[in-house]
């Protein structure tokens, strides 16, 4: 079995951010909350990012790391107290996500590709104005020019791989990164202390990756949803995402706790796993099944390691119901930062 980029992208695009979030979308319908009189202007330099929440379990240590997306773009961040726990740690345990495979060669993923990249446009060569309402698609003639420019090719993507890009673009113009360089920093402490790295995806087999793709193409995702809600998060959301952006980096989890977060990368999802196609893939309720594999691989290092750093979305930190509080449930002591 190998990983098979090009049969796995239409969901991995979506799915990639920061993992994929426990939490579904809400309707489309549904007002997204405006954030007045916040800074404007995203950090920059070194930043220490947040504290670690702590699990315990007797003299077994869990440290937690709370990643957020997107990120200032100029933030070299350097966590000292993450560095000590790395040092000291028996495993990384990776963020939850969702890793597809497929049994095709060399060859097959060559003959894939065009299907693959077909998938993205809309059939029967059908333009964003012929499928989006007028209000809906002057907002995007709007938000297009300020952030995409003069792109023909793009009119013809179907509304959530265009949404996709837009978001893209948009954060970047506005001073944030996807990642702020967190996983590869991680990654490079783990290397230099020699502590491994332990995946905790969900794996979805898929056994015809060419008929994956039909499917795909045949099933329509709620796509105008998921594009209703980027248009709204660059729109509105933008102070916010800045303002949550620099309270990540400057560890201010009072801050992070009040400011919304925005309700795109929820829609976008939904658009896919509620699409036909999903259910066949085993897409159909990915988040409990992404929580049920970080949780068993949580508990096994908490059992088998004197100390393991683990790296979840911050919201699952933050939510009463997460992650963590499940471990809470279970009996385990947790701990959240000061």
């Amino acid at each position: 079995m190998r990983l098979l980029p090009v049969a796995r992208f239409f969901a991995v695009l979506l799915f990639a951010e920061v993992g994929l979030s426990p939490a579904f979308a809400q309707s489309a319908g549904a007002a997204a909350p405006v954030v007045a009189d916040l800074p404007a202007v995203v950090v920059s330099g070194v930043q220490p990012g947040p504290g670690l929440w702590k699990v315990s379990k007797g003299e077994h240590v869990l440290w937690v790391l709370g990643t957020l997306s997107p990120l200032p773009r100029g933030m070299q961040w350097r966590s000292h107290e993450l560095e000590q726990v790395i040092g000291q740690s028996q495993q990384v345990l990776l963020a939850p996500s969702v890793k597809f495979k497929a049994d095709v060669g060399f060859f097959g993923k060559l003959f894939l590709l065009p299907s693959a990249y077909s998938a993205r446009k809309n059939d029967d060569g059908a333009t964003l104005q012929q499928l989006l309402p007028p209000p809906v698609y002057a907002r995007w003639q709007v938000l297009k020019q300020e952030y995409i420019g003069a792109d023909r090719g793009i009119e013809r993507w179907r509304p959530i791989f265009a949404a996709q890009e837009l978001y893209r673009k948009a954060i970047k113009a506005n001073g944030l990164s996807r990642t702020g360089g967190v996983q590869a920093g991680i990654d490079a402490l783990a290397k230099r202390y020699g502590v491994k790295e332990v995946p905790t995806s969900y794996q979805v087999v898929i056994e015809n990756p060419r008929a994956a793709i039909k499917a795909f193409k045949r099933s329509a995702p709620r796509d105008v949803t998921c594009f209703i809600r980027t248009l709204d998060s660059i729109e509105q959301d933008m102070p916010a995402m800045k303002a949550r952006a620099n309270a990540w980096a400057t560890g201010d989890l009072p801050a992070l706790r009040a400011l919304p977060d925005s309700a795109r990368r929820d829609a976008c999802v939904a658009a896919l796993a509620d699409a036909g196609f999903a259910h066949t893939l085993g897409l159909d309720d990915v988040p409990a099944k992404q929580q049920a594999v970080w949780l068993a691989a949580a508990r096994t290092a908490l059992a088998g390691n004197a100390q393991t750093l683990a790296i979840l979305p911050i919201d699952e930190l933050l939510k009463t119901d997460g992650y963590l509080a499940a471990l809470q449930a279970e009996g385990y002591q947790v701990e959240a930062p000061e």
